[in-house]
């Protein structure tokens, strides 16, 4: 039900090849406006950060993926492959939020080589919307790079700060033992048997309700816990995607 995002040595969701965006390299190229989000169809779970579960939780489920190091994800569909969010027109449901891990793209920041603390913007170039004298330019004509750039490089910081406060959220919660493998079941009339998804997991919300009062408010103070309520209040919004899923799933009246 929800993949886990690809190891470290794979290419990121979405990116066909990462490449550092360079005034020597592409001293002429422009962004050209994004046509549409088709890139994001073939997914149903996108990696969130938690400065983004307050408003994801509005819109979508909040899930862990499983493996080692589980990610959270936003639940855009239910099947795997099928972005429920995305119309005919590639472009997303208006007035529904669209992750971070979406609007960055085809931009993120990357280690030129393992030992590089340094982080280089960088760009998918098979994306096909940074390309020679056209769009919004990405340098200037002495090297130097534009304010549009600026604004991505601040954006994609900021993004990466935010992965960082997650990771550190996801340790906590492990090692306070509060995870478990998720089960959500789902009874809609006229079907015989409940809907039964799994492959993701959870907070164990009686863990969470027993923890230790020193723990407890840790989590208060640090805004854990808002955080972890937010991904339980979360899951309601499973159901209302099964039905949307359900929908999707009939046949289209001639």
């Amino acid at each position: 039900m929800a993949s886990q995002p690809p190891a470290n040595n794979a290419m990121p969701l979405f990116y066909g090849n990462v490449m550092p965006l360079s005034s020597d390299l592409h001293p002429t190229h422009g962004l050209k406006p994004a046509s549409n989000l088709a890139f994001a169809a073939g997914t149903h779970a996108i990696p969130v950060t938690v400065d983004e579960f307050t408003i994801v939780q509005r819109h979508y489920p909040i899930v862990f993926g499983v493996g080692d190091n589980p990610a959270p994800l936003a639940l855009v569909g239910l099947q795997e492959g099928s972005n429920l969010f995305i119309g005919a027109d590639n472009m997303w449901e208006a007035g529904v939020y669209v992750p971070a891990f979406v609007r960055r793209y085809p931009f993120m920041l990357a280690r030129l080589n393992p030992q590089s603390q340094e982080l280089s913007l960088c760009f998918d170039d098979t994306a096909g919307i940074i390309v020679p004298d056209e769009g919004e330019r990405m340098f200037d004509d002495n090297k130097q790079p534009t304010e549009r750039t600026k604004a991505i490089l601040d954006f994609c910081r900021q993004f990466e700060e935010a992965v960082a406060r997650t990771r550190m959220f996801m340790e906590e919660i492990t090692k306070l033992d509060l995870i478990m493998d998720g089960e959500v079941q789902i009874q809609r009339e006229g079907l015989e048997q409940p809907a039964v998804y799994r492959g993701f997991r959870m907070i164990d919300e009686q863990k969470l309700q027993n923890i230790r009062g020193d723990q407890a408010r840790k989590m208060v103070q640090n805004g854990m816990l808002g955080l972890a309520y937010a991904h339980l209040f979360s899951l309601s919004l499973i159901s209302p995607l099964f039905e949307r899923q359900f929908a999707a799933s009939q046949p289209k009246a001639a």
